[in-house]
């Protein structure tokens, strides 16, 4: 499928759901399309953190002098090469600048490209968070107040990167020392990849998750092995403060899973928060101009308390 045919697709998902929810679809007018629409906005600078072409970060930069605390920012599309990148949380990462902080974006190979999927996906966020150690003395970092966010599929990879120190010793995806995060402010996260994989299908695809973990492969002698050490609630507790944030209105990552998250956590002794936005759906949560917005900036102002 090309990529344009797949932004038609996901559109079209997009719309169905509105269509069913009836006067809920009034809450979630907005779509990646519309966002992507607006006049494209540029970094401060863009940085690589490893040789593919996809290995950079975009780094965002707040006025005035640092420390600047950081939010590592990882962008959804059901972690899928035909879908957009860093595009789409250009805006998001721009406001958050506007708040005070300083937001490293990170881009990362998906299903689809080459080296995507497990390990590659997992391998460069980890290894883009890490590189921050790099950049940090020149551009005034605060590494000592590390947010970890992301959006949907990228949620998941932001609760992830929180996780790292839990992995299994004998994981690809194991990197030692991995960047300490402070706190994860999930946005509509895919926080369970084992559900899903199941509950998800309509939206991402029904072997997105199966491609991006290699289950046909890494599953073969055990079907549990591939989500061990790649989905957030395997590596619970985490020992980090989280708050997920969900639109009411959702139709791609419901607010159940979020409560599902949280309900997860508390089985093993962590505390999660989740905040429900009453009116929204699935891309007001990144789109600054919106109503739904203030609610979701203000979390970020908490979060570094």
């Amino acid at each position: 499928m090309s990529r344009h045919a797949s932004l038609r697709w996901f559109s079209a998902i997009i719309a169905v759901f509105q269509f069913m929810a009836g006067g809920a679809a009034l809450a979630q007018t907005l779509s990646f399309t519309d966002i992507l629409k607006r006049p494209p906005i540029k970094s401060d600078v863009r940085i690589a953190y490893g040789s593919d072409p996809l290995q950079f970060g975009d780094l965002w930069l707040p006025a005035g002098r640092g420390p600047h605390p950081v939010i590592v920012l990882v962008h959804g599309g059901c972690w899928r090469a035909d879908l957009p990148g860093v595009e789409l949380t250009h805006f998001m990462a721009d406001e958050l600048r506007n708040n005070g902080f300083a937001v490293w974006e990170i881009e990362y190979r998906r299903v689809g490209h080459q080296g995507g999927g497990y390990p590659g996906t997992f391998l460069d966020v980890a290894h883009g968070t890490d590189f921050l150690r790099t950049i940090a003395g020149k551009y005034d970092l605060d590494l000592g107040k590390v947010i970890a966010s992301g959006h949907s599929a990228g949620g998941h990879l932001a609760l992830w990167l929180a996780a790292r120190p839990h992995l299994p010793a004998g994981s690809p995806i194991n990197l030692p020392s991995p960047l300490p995060i402070h706190r994860v402010v999930g946005v509509a996260a895919i926080s369970d990849l084992a559900f899903y994989a199941r509950a998800g299908a309509h939206a991402c695809g029904d072997d997105t998750v199966a491609r991006l973990l290699d289950v046909e492969r890494r599953g073969r002698a055990d079907t549990a092995a591939p989500f061990r050490d790649t989905s957030p609630p395997e590596l619970f507790p985490i020992g980090v403060k989280q708050i997920l944030i969900q639109g009411v209105f959702d139709g791609i990552v419901p607010p159940s899973m979020g409560l599902r998250h949280k309900t997860q956590a508390a089985a093993k002794g962590e505390t999660v928060e989740v905040v429900t936005i009453a009116t929204a759906g699935h891309f007001e949560l990144i789109a600054p101009w919106t109503e739904q917005w203030k609610e979701v900036a203000a979390v970020f102002r908490r979060a570094l308390n």
